[in-house]
């Protein structure tokens, strides 16, 4: 019997993202390139072939992934459902270089690198297996009430200027 576990073991954080990847394996050469992810642990899947269970760190965050098992209808990836239905979030020194590294190693750019209203110099891309990522340099502290004034004015002016 092993030694009483921590109930959340060392290098996690309470929430831990878990992507369901087609060519796990090459996703996670991938991610190594786009975000300086480092791998720590791979397990094959019963075949050999696939990877059933893999964690990269990203930053001080863990992200654990592995092959999509459309036979089980719930293990399915954004290509088997023609889009995702979330976004890792990534907080960086420097969202331009970071936005541009990501773009180098196959990433699509989703919208561009921008000051948002909210104090964030942020952009979104999307890799090569439909995942999205938003990224990230917190440059103000902000109020709710100045967030809001700056949501009201960013939204206002959303399509002006548009040819029709």
């Amino acid at each position: 019997m092993g030694k009483p576990a921590k109930p959340i073991p060392d290098g996690y954080h309470g929430v831990t993202p878990h992507l369901v990847i087609r060519e796990a394996a090459k996703a996670i050469e991938f991610y190594k390139k786009a975000f300086g992810a480092e791998e720590r642990a791979r397990m094959p899947g019963p075949d050999g072939k696939c990877i059933m269970h893999a964690e990269i760190k990203i930053g001080d965050s863990i992200v654990m992934l592995g092959e999509e098992f459309p036979q089980m209808q719930r293990w399915v990836s954004p290509q088997q459902l023609k889009g995702t239905t979330i976004a890792l979030h990534l907080y960086v020194k420097d969202v331009d270089a970071a936005f541009e590294r990501a773009v180098d190693a196959g990433a699509t750019a989703s919208m561009p690198v921008m000051d948002t209203f909210w104090g964030d110099r942020y952009g979104r891309v999307t890799d090569p297996w439909g995942h999205e990522w938003s990224l990230a340099t917190h440059k103000q502290d902000l109020t709710m009430d100045e967030i809001s004034q700056g949501a009201q004015a960013f939204f206002a002016n959303i399509g002006k200027g548009q040819k029709k």
